[in-house]
């Protein structure tokens, strides 16, 4: 998923102890997670599906991993999202030089890892090398072998979270991962489901370390292809997507769609590169733009090739800034800066009935905890943003706090004793 990126109170042990065999309670092995939890909820409380797509509760999904707490993309921090309650993980994959995938969010080791510390490695930093259309500067997964990037330690790539778990965890490959979800599975009685993202697809097919059959191959491996199979494969290049369907991936499909920022005096999205369209198309000379494919004609394409979307937060509820007399955004909190934080939500779009009316389910990133990631709307509650999303229908939510989701899941859940 995206780059964009405190301490989180802890919620009383109680609470948590009482979401968590909740989870527990309603999530069987096997697809029969989500049926089972609605089940209970409609067989105890006897009331109306859910507007989801399928009427059974929206999906947390733990944002490679509980990165909010510890280093992303490590076994530790999927096992920490598990036990947090979430029925997803959501690794991103890429490839060492080797051909091995690996879960990072970038191919640039620089921002999750200690590699520019090591100085056996030094001889390995590129200098404005290209990825998507952008020049980056650092040490890039392909120049380095699987054995290699084991030595290397994992770390938090936001400098506002706890930096105490620096350096102690390991990058996980997408083997580890498969194993894990599979052992908790069969430990916890509930189905951990995978989210694996072809990550930048099209520069490492350029590379010669093409994603796909990989993929798909540890997917078979797996037993895990299946529509029912617990995973939803995840790209925001089309052509990844398509090409799997077309080598025979029967899984559910998710088009992940992105844009750079938000206009806080418009309200409206922007774009820019490499967050502007999928690399594929710009590499096709389709100048189609992300917001294209938010259009009914844009879901109407997508829904030949996948199952749902995955869509960053403003293109369901808007975002907009506060303008003075003078034609200036207003710094509301008085802060001497504006952001989030001096936005107010905006009345949502269609986007979610509109995907579901073409049957199309809509999971939404990403959600996190801290103030300044919040609009003034909801008062420094990362709890009221999440309810906003739930009541619109949402599908699922990728959440790098997985148990502030469950637990506003949960209060969502008893709204009108539902």
């Amino acid at each position: 998923m995206r780059r964009r990126l405190s301490m989180f109170v802890t919620p009383p042990v109680l609470f948590c102890v009482l979401a968590l065999t909740l989870m527990t309670v309603f999530f069987e092995v096997g697809m029969t997670g989500a049926p089972a939890m609605t089940g209970a909820f409609a067989a105890t409380r006897g009331h109306k599906a859910l507007p989801t797509l399928d009427g059974n509760p929206p999906l947390i999904i733990g944002h490679r991993g509980a990165s909010g707490y510890l280093p992303e993309h490590t076994l530790e921090a999927y096992q920490l999202a598990i036990d947090q309650g979430a029925e997803v993980i959501e690794p991103d994959f890429i490839s060492t030089r080797d051909g091995v995938l690996i879960a990072r969010h970038d191919p640039n080791l620089a921002t999750s890892t200690d590699v520019a510390s090591r100085p056996e490695f030094a001889d390995r930093k590129r200098v404005d090398w290209p990825v998507d259309g952008e020049k980056q500067t650092g040490w890039f997964a392909h120049d380095f072998t699987l054995a290699e990037i084991k030595t290397l330690g994992a770390v938090i790539t936001d400098p506002e979270r706890p930096q105490g778990n620096n350096g102690k965890f390991r990058v996980a490959t997408m083997q580890e991962i498969f194993d894990l979800a599979k052992t908790q599975s069969a430990i916890l009685g509930r189905t951990v489901i995978v989210y694996p993202e072809t990550k930048n697809p099209t520069y490492h097919r350029d590379l010669g370390l093409p994603l796909e059959d990989k993929l798909i191959a540890a997917l078979n491996s797996a037993g895990w292809n299946s529509r029912s199979a617990p995973v939803f494969v995840q790209s925001f290049e089309p052509s990844s997507l398509k090409e799997m369907r077309r080598k025979g991936l029967k899984t559910r499909m998710v088009q992940l769609v992105d844009g750079d920022d938000i206009d806080l005096k418009t309200g409206k999205i922007t774009y820019a590169i490499p967050f502007d369209r999928p690399y594929d198309w710009c590499k096709a000379g389709d100048d189609r733009l992300f917001a294209d494919m938010v259009m009914p004609s844009g879901l109407a394409e997508i829904a030949t090739y996948a199952d749902g979307i995955g869509v960053w937060k403003p293109y369901i509820v808007p975002l907009k800034g506060r303008m003075g007399r003078g034609g200036q955004l207003v710094d509301v909190n008085g802060d001497g800066k504006v952001d989030l934080r001096d936005a107010s939500t905006q009345p949502p779009t269609a986007l979610v009935a509109e995907a579901h009316r073409q049957g199309l389910f809509v999971h939404v990133f990403t959600f996190r905890n801290e103030k300044r990631r919040l609009a003034s709307s909801y008062m420094g509650d990362p709890q009221a943003e999440y309810l906003q999303f739930f009541r619109l229908g949402v599908d699922g939510v990728f959440s790098e706090f997985p148990d502030t989701a469950v637990m506003a899941r949960e209060v969502y859940l008893r709204e009108g004793e539902r």
